[in-house]
């Protein structure tokens, strides 16, 4: 069955398509469980943070948020060589490759004698996770483009937004039964399922025609293609405030529920609640995206976004710290999180199709080293009140909004086909 060649994608339709042997359907869960192992590593963690602190005696609260920010920074950096990678030596073999780092790193993180060989490792299993992230969204722009690639980054990310939504809550459980460590043995453990899935059942994508030599020259023109495109520079960054304020409450989200609301056991619960938020949120969004277009409802979810963000703010200032506003608040800016995702994403690789490998690569590098400096700053800044994520969730979105405006020249809701 061909999976990959939509009727109205008439580049890859006037080629001879590798794209055979999986469903549409176990496509998408496939991409999906593969971007997963990102967002299971980072949430799975969460309440684990305290455990791993008092284990390793650090002697800051705030330290422990490394944990997070190291596999953050390992999987930004490297998404800059697995983008070459991939466009060079095809999808395959490269996501292959990544995955066994991620799980590698996994069970020599669960052996750490020590906190900076934690965080080395979380550092190199980032990196290996930065390979899984890259090749699946190369994988979908080989086989979609326009609304169509739109309605299939919705559905895997709905797919994927499974990992917050029951993450914490696996951490949580495991923790009552097995120290920290079991975490990372359960993460390589995903991981390997994960390998085993791509290697006996993902096709290549990439059509030999498309490979790109690995070269300083050829690495330079893609920066430039991918950087001097306004819609592609703009959306990126727009994407990177917002993740930006996104991590930020996922970096402090353990330290705001035990010191702010004295309620850390409802964490798992009221994160998952957030989480569930965004999974709807791109469901509506793969329903409704080919009907009205990509930007009519990431502008309109933007503009929520920052409704939301500024009442939590002006909540925080106030001195009105009620936990049920905030998770009410909190779950109204993951839903609009959840429209803008996998739109914003799309807007910006639509003009890069002939370079999705490198081009994805550059942008998430982009989008994820500007969102881990974001996050961490918000996150370090926590001082046992919500004015630090408050204040910069606000600013985030006001922010992306910024970037918006300029890649639109000032015109927001304008369908323009996509």
């Amino acid at each position: 069955m061909i999976f990959a060649v939509p009727q109205q994608d008439a580049l890859t339709a006037n080629r001879a398509s590798p794209h055979r042997g999986m469903g549409f359907w176990e496509f998408v869960a496939c991409v999906a469980s593969i971007q997963a192992t990102v967002a299971l590593a980072i949430d799975v963690m969460v309440p684990a943070l305290g455990e791993i602190g008092a284990s390793m005696h650090l002697p800051a609260a705030n330290e422990r948020q490394w944990v997070i920010t190291a596999f953050v920074a390992g999987f930004g950096v490297a998404q800059l060589f697995y983008g070459l990678a991939a466009d060079r030596f095809g999808r395959r073999n490269v996501l292959l490759t990544s995955l066994g780092i991620y799980v590698l790193m996994g069970l020599l993180a669960a052996a750490a004698p020590s906190f900076s060989w934690l965080l080395t490792a979380r550092l190199l299993q980032g990196a290996g996770g930065a390979g899984a992230q890259v090749v699946s969204v190369s994988i979908i722009r080989d086989c979609y483009s326009g609304r169509r690639m739109a309605q299939v980054n919705s559905l895997s990310f709905m797919v994927f937004l499974g990992a917050p939504i029951f993450a914490p809550s696996i951490g949580q459980f495991v923790l009552l039964f097995a120290p920290w460590q079991a975490i990372f043995i359960g993460l390589a453990g995903y991981g390997t399922l994960i390998a085993l899935w791509v290697a006996f059942r993902m096709p290549e994508t990439q059509h030999r025609e498309d490979r790109r030599a690995i070269a300083i020259v050829e690495g330079a023109a893609a920066f430039r293609l991918t950087f001097g495109n306004r819609m592609s520079l703009c959306y990126t960054l727009a994407s990177t405030f917002l993740m930006g304020g996104w991590l930020g409450f996922i970096i402090s989200a353990q330290q705001v529920f035990s010191d702010v609301f004295q309620a850390p056991k409802l964490f798992p619960l009221i994160f998952a609640a957030c989480s569930i938020s965004m999974a709807i949120a791109a469901l509506v969004n793969a329903r409704l995206v080919e009907r009205l277009g990509m930007r009519p409802l990431s502008h309109a979810a933007l503009c929520g976004f920052i409704a939301a963000s500024a009442a939590q703010g002006i909540m925080a200032f106030s001195g009105h710290d009620n936990l049920l506003i905030f998770a009410l608040l909190q779950s109204a800016m993951m839903f609009c999180f959840g429209l803008m995702g996998g739109n914003f994403s799309a807007i910006a690789m639509e003009p890069l199709g002939h370079i999705a490998g490198t081009a994805a690569a550059l942008q998430g590098s982009l989008n994820i080293l500007g969102a881990a400096s974001i996050g961490y700053f918000i996150g370090i800044n926590f001082n046992g009140t919500l004015h630090p994520l408050g204040f910069g969730l606000c600013a985030c979105g006001l922010l992306s909004l910024a970037m918006v405006l300029t890649a639109e020249r000032g015109r927001l809701f304008q369908a323009r086909g996509m």
